[in-house]
């Protein structure tokens, strides 16, 4: 079963790659903030019809969830403005080499204290030497 997840998050890595580079596009063309715009509005259709055809939960449950909860879209729309920008300047590969370093980096810190509600997973030597590693990759890679 993990196999089977990791394949999966690998695959929506690769989707990322490919929406850098096609949200890079239409940021060139559109601008930033619009391509961001039109990036989201396209999700939101997508996500709006899977839920009415395919939810299973209860969206006005969202009224109950902590606050900080909610920040989940602002985070994503920072992201996508961010890489927009990224991937015109230094490249896809470049971009997302420096977004993964940010994410473990990140979600190791989140993991060993538990931030957020989450489990605690902590920071190892294995781990670190990783982080490092992934440091190491980002500067060679955009040299």
């Amino acid at each position: 079963m993990k196999f089977a997840v990791l394949m999966l998050a690998a695959f929506a890595g690769a989707a990322v790659a490919v929406q850098s580079k096609v949200n890079g596009g239409l940021g060139k063309k559109v601008g930033l903030i619009e391509g961001s715009f039109i990036s989201f509005l396209i999700g939101t259709l997508v996500l709006f019809f899977l839920m009415i055809f395919f939810g299973k939960g209860n969206i006005f449950a969202m009224t109950e969830v902590p606050k900080w909860q909610l920040i989940g879209g602002i985070l994503g729309a920072l992201y996508v403005f961010i890489t927009i920008f990224s991937v015109n300047q230094i490249g896809v590969a470049s971009t997302l080499m420096a977004v993964v370093l940010g994410q473990v980096l990140l979600g190791a810190v989140i993991d060993h204290f538990g931030l957020f509600g989450g489990g605690d997973y902590p920071i190892t030597m294995k781990k670190t030497a990783a982080i490092l590693l992934l440091i190491f990759s980002l500067y060679l890679f955009h040299r």
